[in-house]
């Protein structure tokens, strides 16, 4: 994940030489210091101060780190960070609140939920602002992101929602492309042919999804003809209650966000 913001920063148009990178093995900093030429990184096994000398002097400090060291995170660096510097979290569940006693009085936060398909520049961002966190800092978040993916700016409050809808979602599309996958197995179609169809279907279908004024309601019903195999197949899974089974999975998921919250906070 971090790995994606940091190319989708780059291909934006930042300059790799003004980007302080953080790891903990020497062997990935040389990996990242030959996939981008420019780019400082510091690993943690060679300086155990790393972190605190990253944020030295930066106007945007991304933390990237596990959500159950976040805390301890921010009060290594704390001493290290400008009063001006925007500090941005990508860890799921880690609250505002959590942050913010961590860090000195007044820093400016903000708290993001990324997923997954930053990767593939596709990414889909909800970022929601800390207490001193302004619209010109907000507009520091917007810009990490945006490189490689939709960002949105959300209440804190939305975030689990969002975590449930996006943040989680790629594994629910992953899972599908699975039970396709599998399904079509069952159906008499070599195991990797159906892998294959299922893989490239579900890759299509997203890149029609990402048109613009694409509607996934009008596009299923473009596919749907009246009293055909598409129609018998979405009426089985109406009646199998799919819809509801998708709600539940992201009930939980949004619940599980806000457990974990409570549990890490």
């Amino acid at each position: 994940m971090n790995e994606a913001i940091l190319a989708g920063l780059l291909s934006s148009g930042t300059d790799a030489q003004s980007v302080t990178a953080t790891v903990r093995r020497t062997e990935r900093a040389e990996e990242l210091r030959t996939r981008y030429p420019g780019l400082t990184v510091l690993a943690e096994n060679e300086d155990s101060e790393a972190n605190s000398k990253a944020v030295q002097g930066a106007g945007l400090v991304v933390l990237g780190v596990k959500p159950a060291g976040i805390a301890d995170l921010c009060r290594r660096i704390s001493d290290d960070l400008a009063r001006e510097t925007v500090v941005v979290s990508v860890a799921a569940a880690i609250t505002v609140k959590t942050m913010e006693a961590a860090l000195p009085e007044g820093q400016p936060l903000v708290r993001s939920m990324p997923n997954t398909p930053l990767k593939v520049g596709r990414g889909a961002v909800g970022i929601a602002a800390g207490t001193h966190a302004g619209p010109e800092q907000l507009k520091l978040g917007e810009a990490l992101f945006s490189g490689a993916g939709t960002v949105v700016v959300v209440p804190e409050d939305q975030l689990d929602a969002v975590s449930a809808v996006s943040g989680s979602g790629p594994a629910y599309v992953f899972y599908l492309a699975e039970a396709m996958a599998k399904a079509g197995a069952e159906l008499g179609l070599e195991p990797e042919l159906a892998l294959t169809l299922a893989q490239e279907t579900v890759a299509g279908a997203g890149a029609m999804l990402a048109q613009e004024g694409a509607d996934p309601t009008a596009l299923r019903k473009a596919v749907s003809s009246p009293n055909g195999t598409t129609e018998r197949a979405i009426a089985a899974f109406d009646e199998a209650g799919l819809p509801a089974v998708i709600a539940a999975g992201m009930r939980a998921a949004a619940d599980r966000a806000a457990e974990l919250s409570r549990e890490l906070g």
